[in-house]
């Protein structure tokens, strides 16, 4: 199934990044999705603020799953959803994975967020997290952290940039070609690092990246004698 950018939908298209190519799968996740947010209107009482119902909405993620960050964890949004499901302790997923389900869950309630990236949060590396616009203000939602709701550590990074959900999905082909990469599956890798580029020309590491395995599919062929073209 080829990605529809032209109706773009966070859900959808996040779930064809993850890997999700069948419609009666993505029906079916979207629908986890749907049940996961009548789970927690059951549970809080909605309020007619958009921030408190946020705000809500993120301390009950965390109380249903404590222990629900992983770096280097789950970024594919169905398994995301699933982890978030399942009864038993099972981390959810890393800054991205939660940031993309936190958002979806927020469109659910007719919010709509946006992402911060950072190229070296927390010194560590890249680091993905929601921003909440306000009338004259935001909030930033660090997903990784318990207490992450109007997170102030890093309101003076330099390196902050906002997403759009286009750059979000972008984040999940990147990642997804990282993934391929390590594995040695380049033909793949460099077709997820174009999606990610074609939805986000201003993404330097998939640039970066996309060179590097170029360069690597180029020796390749000249290892086994055939031009590359």
């Amino acid at each position: 199934m080829i990605p529809n950018f032209k109706d773009f939908s966070l859900e959808r298209e996040s779930l064809l990044a993850s890997g999700v190519r069948n419609n009666e799968r993505i029906d079916q996740c979207i629908e986890k999705l749907k049940d996961l947010y009548r789970q927690f209107i059951d549970s809080f009482p909605l309020t007619s603020d958009p921030p408190a119902r946020a705000e809500a909405l993120f301390k009950w993620l965390w109380m249903g799953k404590p222990f629900r960050y992983k770096p280097h964890g789950h970024f594919r949004l169905n398994v995301v959803i699933d982890a978030q499901l399942s009864k038993d302790s099972q981390a959810v997923g890393n800054c991205l994975g939660l940031t993309l389900l936190y958002n979806c869950l927020l469109k659910n309630m007719g919010i709509h967020a946006e992402a911060l990236y950072l190229e070296n949060g927390f010194g560590i590396g890249p680091h993905v997290l929601t921003l909440l616009k306000r009338e004259e203000s935001s909030i930033d939602i660090d997903n990784v952290l318990p207490d992450g709701f109007n997170y102030q550590g890093h309101l003076d990074d330099p390196s902050r940039e906002r997403w759009g959900d286009k750059d979000l999905v972008a984040d999940i082909y990147h990642s997804l070609g990282n993934e391929l990469f390590s594995k040695g599956e380049l033909i793949e890798a460099l077709e997820s690092y174009e999606w990610a580029l074609h939805l986000n020309p201003r993404y330097e590491k998939a640039r970066l990246n996309k060179a590097i395995v170029l360069d690597k599919i180029k020796m390749g062929q000249k290892i086994n004698g055939s031009s590359w073209k």
